[in-house]
């Protein structure tokens, strides 16, 4: 069995992963396809805390700017990403792999409050974590409370699961010259105004040393090749 030469990642997802060929809710066939990416990188030994957010069902920010109080809507948006890590949990579970929700809300009907000590027996038994309920306060975007819980938790990278292969230098969809970066230092990335994350998860992981992996999630196999060391997307640091 090949083992990967990081110990710990985190997994940091969007909502739209879990879409399908819908333009709305959670698709069971998505949540599946999500789920085999998990177990393949469990299969290596590695510790895998995966956060999931909610753009599939509500974002907190779109419904500020529709007219809803922002501390309102950004809890709405953490009670979709319980929807979703519920959602995930039971797909990965069908795949014979174990794993805990663990929520920054407190919502013990159906997941464990976050507790680092409590999380880290759960990594050394061998489970996969799934985050839900953002940091648990508003006015933090799942980017952020996922680079929070990254640091807490002694991650060796965040994976950011994206649409692209990569960061680029401009908007490749747009511009046939636009030139993707293998590496990318933090200052560089400010100074280029290349949004990896938003600024306040950026700027903590720059201020913590913490890389960040840009790739493509919805290449199969992607994720695994990457934690194993091939040269994929873009590494942050």
């Amino acid at each position: 069995m090949t083992t990967s030469h990081f110990k710990r990642i985190l997994l940091k997802l969007g909502g739209e992963v879990l879409l399908g060929d819908r333009e709305y809710g959670i698709d069971p066939k998505a949540a599946l396809s999500v789920a085999n990416e998990i177990k393949s990188l469990h299969e290596t030994k590695i510790q895998v805390i995966v956060s999931i957010g909610a753009g599939n069902i509500f974002r907190g920010m779109s419904g500020a700017a529709n007219g809803i109080d922002r501390s309102t809507a950004d809890y709405m948006g953490m009670l979709a990403t319980v929807m979703n890590a519920l959602a995930l949990q039971d797909a990965v579970e069908k795949l014979g792999v174990p794993s805990r929700v663990l929520s920054g809300l407190d919502m013990r009907a159906v997941a464990e409050p976050f507790i680092r000590r409590r999380a880290i027996h759960h990594l050394e038994k061998g489970r996969v974590i799934i985050l839900a309920g953002g940091s648990g306060l508003p006015y933090f975007t799942t980017d952020t409370s996922a680079v929070l819980r990254a640091l807490e938790l002694h991650c060796d990278i965040i994976m950011k699961a994206t649409k692209v292969d990569g960061v680029y230098n401009k908007d490749p969809n747009k511009y046939e010259d636009a030139i993707k970066y293998k590496n990318l230092g933090y200052m560089d990335a400010l100074k280029e105004r290349i949004e990896v994350m938003d600024t306040s998860a950026f700027a903590l992981c720059m201020d913590n040393k913490l890389p960040i992996m840009v790739y493509d999630f919805f290449k199969k196999g992607n994720t695994k090749r990457a934690i194993l060391g091939e040269a994929i997307g873009t590494i942050v640091k």
